[in-house]
């Protein structure tokens, strides 16, 4: 998202432009989100826990690179974005606001629901102990952890821009991890579901 956001504010560098674009954005960001929600059902039904855990780093992996590709190898995508009659900058900026959109809609339709599932077969002192360890301690250590990273990159290299390589590495060693730990859960998951309705 800084990633983001320093692209979004080059593009921009008129105050009047940025906050009618953020406005559009957080427009874009709530229709998008409603959509997801009432898909987000269906999705359960038809595919199970496992698919649905899924989609939230599939949509973070597949728009994330396309967007770190785009700020990478800008020079390389000028002529695409010159045939679409734009920037590479602003075609950076668009694939980022996709990214922030669509991540954050299926992490409030999908993911947030597949971590609230992930309780349902544990016993009771498993649940408060679990559920405790991740709000109390998880969310808010992922969080600062990944500021922290990019704190040191930005010191280490000595701008966004210079970390940006990094961060791109980063991103998609932690969706490898991330798509291991759900396949794992998934597994775990469906066992212990099906030994509750037995």
């Amino acid at each position: 998202e800084v990633s983001c956001k320093s692209k979004l504010k080059a593009a921009y560098p008129d105050p009047n432009a940025y906050s009618a674009f953020m406005g559009n954005f957080s427009s874009a960001t709530g229709s998008v989100t409603l959509v997801m929600m009432l898909l987000g059902r269906k999705i359960f039904q038809k595919f199970g826990w496992g698919f649905a855990a899924k989609v939230t780093p599939a949509m973070i992996g597949i728009t994330g690179m396309a967007f770190y590709a785009l700020t990478l190898f800008a020079p390389f995508f000028a002529p695409i974005a010159a045939s679409l009659g734009t920037t590479p900058l602003m075609l950076a900026v668009l694939v980022g606001a996709a990214q922030n959109i669509l991540s954050k809609s299926a992490k409030y339709s999908l993911f947030d629901p597949c971590k609230e599932m992930a309780y349902i077969p544990l016993d009771q002192e498993s649940k408060t102990k679990g559920k405790a360890a991740v709000d109390v301690v998880g969310n808010p250590l992922g969080k600062s952890g990944g500021a922290l990273i990019q704190q040191i990159l930005i010191f280490g290299v000595g701008s966004l821009a210079a970390a940006t390589p990094w961060l791109a590495g980063i991103l998609a060693v932690l969706l490898v991890f991330w798509f291991k730990a759900v396949n794992g859960l998934s597994v775990q998951f469906d066992e212990a579901m099906a030994t509750e309705e037995s």
